[in-house]
């Protein structure tokens, strides 16, 4: 790969401004966004290595927006011929005035991960290796242990982003995943338990002996707890959510409420209500790219823009949004740093990086000694959230009730029913032990999947509805 994909074009750095400069002639923003992008993932499964894939994608994607119009066009042809074509796909937004673009983004140094490839160290024997090693370490741990799958993924992806102004982005990104899924069973019942982590490194701390047999651990002990478990009641119950990957329910029921283009169109149930109170006094929510090494951070957004601290909610007022440059312009705000898109492929919108709620001052034995009977949400898999209507269900992966202030028995098939707006009014307990999830995060929005990170400390929450499985 060339030293800057830029020079893989058979045209100079000028003549690429040039074009670019005629191309946003008449428009108000818009850039050349660049990317080499290099993936492999290793599926273990019942014994073997069922899957393994590698592959490569390298292409441009040029957009123009005047307005609320956006032309967008993308190719994985890197030539003279690639761009001109491009440039007349999107000449249908120009606007026949002299453009006024947006302000330029502002310059920075700060890098929040290192540049090294993951993918060829360590190389697929060791990969392999580590693989048969988990499997082997879960089978002879526990007799009830009926299937392991283990998965390892990695990316790493190179991006350039060229505005006409000329101010040229580079940003290296590389992100990991490993993930264990174990399947127990006792006489015809089982249950399944899972575990993750990952995020903007290379592999080298998963390969550590103790890091692996945690994150297998914690699977075998999800799907043992699962076994346990019995009908999850349905009603009306205090709640109490635990720290860390609970917060997915954060950002699903309140961060997507948050980004800016579903504001701007008044499709979100916070749209209209900047700095009224929206939750409990108490919760600060804010999304930060900024954190280093995180699976949702970024140096740098996919517009170029450095990525930061963006306060949402503070002490229970709505005083921020999630925003791309397109939609600050249009909303008279200044862009955060949001403005991200699965690939050269597609064009940019709002969208979060690490969201998460600030800690409290309350201890979490303290939060669960205060229910006196309720439920105990340690882990989510799926959910549905309606962004207009704010309404969500999401699914309890482990949970448990909670008697007379206690931790009792485990729960199959809780549910969690509700309003996003009116959850976060329902919060009267917040956990001093805010932590962030372990690092397996991904988002979908308008068919495009990112990497995100969600974090939360233990909350309680009175009086939510539970669906339950209870006869």
């Amino acid at each position: 790969m060339a030293a800057s994909l830029i020079d893989r074009f058979d045209l100079s750095r000028a003549e690429i401004e040039t074009a670019l400069g005629d191309a946003m002639r008449g428009g108000d923003d818009g850039e050349l966004f660049l990317e080499h992008h290099e993936s492999e993932s290793l599926v273990f499964d019942n014994g073997r290595l069922k899957s393994g894939n590698f592959g490569t994608q390298e292409g441009f994607g040029l957009r123009v927006v005047a307005g609320e119009a956006v032309g967008y066009a993308h190719s994985g042809d890197l030539s003279r011929g690639g761009l001109l074509r491009a440039i007349d796909a999107v000449a249908a937004v120009k606007t026949g005035r002299t453009g006024t673009y947006a302000e330029a983004p502002q310059r920075t140094n700060h890098k929040l991960y290192g540049e090294e490839n993951p993918i060829p160290s360590p190389p697929f024997e060791d990969k392999v290796k580590l693989l048969q090693e988990i499997d082997a370490y879960l089978r002879a741990k526990d007799p009830s242990v009926r299937q392991v799958s283990v998965s390892l993924g990695s990316q790493w992806q190179t991006v350039e982003i060229l505005r006409a102004d000329g101010h040229l982005v580079k940003d290296v990104r590389p992100l990991v995943r490993i993930n264990v899924s174990v399947v127990a069973g006792r006489g015809d019942r089982q249950e399944t338990g899972s575990f993750g982590a990952g995020g903007r490194t290379g592999f080298g701390a998963f390969f550590v002996q103790d890091s692996w047999r945690d994150i297998a651990d914690r699977a075998l002990r999800q799907a043992l707890v699962n076994l346990e478990a019995v009908p999850a009641p349905a009603g009306s119950f205090d709640v109490v959510l635990g720290a860390g990957w609970p917060g997915v329910m954060l950002h699903e029921a309140v961060g997507h409420g948050l980004e800016g283009d579903f504001n701007r169109k008044r499709q979100s149930a916070f749209a209209g209500l900047m700095g009224e109170q929206v939750a409990a006094k108490g919760v600060t929510v804010v999304d930060d790219g900024s954190i280093a090494e995180r699976r949702g951070s970024l140096t740098v957004d996919d517009e170029g823009t450095p990525t930061g601290r963006t306060v949402l909610i503070e002490d229970g007022r709505l005083v921020g949004y999630m925003q791309d440059r397109q939609n600050a312009r249009l909303m008279g705000m200044r862009p955060t740093g949001n403005g991200r898109r699965q690939s050269y492929a597609h064009s940019p919108m709002p969208r979060m990086t690490n969201t998460v709620m600030l800690g409290g001052d309350k201890a979490p034995e303290e939060i669960i000694a205060s229910v006196k009977d309720g439920i105990y949400a340690v882990s989510f898999g799926g959910g549905q959230v309606d962004i207009t209507s704010g309404k969500f269900v999401f699914g309890c992966t482990e949970a448990y009730r909670i008697r007379d202030g206690k931790v009792s028995e485990p729960l199959k098939g809780a549910m969690l029913i509700g309003n996003g707006p009116e959850a976060m009014r329902r919060i009267s307990m917040i956990g001093n032990d805010m932590a962030l999830d372990t690092g397996i995060g991904m988002c979908g929005k308008a068919g495009q999947g990112v990497p995100v990170g969600v974090g939360q400390p233990h909350l309680r929450m009175n009086q939510v509805t539970i669906g339950g499985t209870e006869a």
